[in-house]
């Protein structure tokens, strides 16, 4: 996999727009009745950067990242700051934000992840990228301290097996994985210190 742990620095992002992309494929029959279906297991986010900057260190900044990821070639980490935590975005994360799973005395690891919507209706999203020293786990209620998280990977591996039936929770912060959508970037200077960036687009990347 072609990715990079370096983190898109946050002021580069001030000003973003971005969200969530389905895919749906509707059939409209001659009753007028649809038939919908969706080739896509889960959403794909892509977000406009830098149209903000205005600063010349910035846009080179900007620049510097990209020409590092060799355009659209490695992915990076990306802050989305109107989804970047297990709860909701102006709450701390807390241990008992999102259940991982249940305990059958024997597995250790759990994958983290984050739930949308309620009941049968929700849609549960892997989280790959946690950001390290944010992650608190706890089970059946209590927090606990003895385990490893893998930064690069969402796994969560507890020192102790959980009991038969014991619900596992945890909260955390994470970052979207994503990588350009384009392998140009263009600059305007407008003053001697001054420029204006075209919109740079990033798609998330599955890691």
């Amino acid at each position: 996999m072609n990715f990079h742990e370096a983190r898109l620095p946050a002021r580069l992002a001030f000003g973003s727009t971005g969200g969530v992309e389905r895919r749906t494929e509707v059939v409209t029959l001659a009753s007028g009745y649809e038939r919908r279906s969706t080739p896509w297991a889960a959403g794909r986010r892509r977000y406009l950067i830098g149209a903000n900057l205005r600063s010349l260190d910035d846009v080179a900044a900007l620049t510097d990242f990209f020409e590092a990821r060799r355009g659209r070639l490695y992915g990076f980490r990306f802050r989305d700051f109107a989804d970047f935590r297990s709860c909701p975005p102006g709450a701390t994360p807390g241990a008992l934000d999102q259940v991982l799973g249940e305990g059958d005395g024997s597995r250790t690891t759990f994958i983290l992840v984050k739930r949308y919507g309620e009941g049968d209706d929700g849609w549960v999203r892997t989280i790959a990228k946690p950001v390290e020293g944010t992650v608190r786990v706890a089970v059946d209620g209590a927090e606990v301290e003895d385990f490893e998280v893998e930064t690069m990977t969402g796994l969560v591996t507890l020192a102790v097996a959980p009991a038969e039936g014991a619900t596992v929770t945890a909260g955390f912060e994470f970052d979207t994985p994503v990588r350009f959508d384009a392998d140009r970037i263009e600059v305007t200077l407008e003053s001697f210190e001054a420029g204006r960036m075209a919109a740079v687009p990033l798609i998330e990347v599955r890691t």
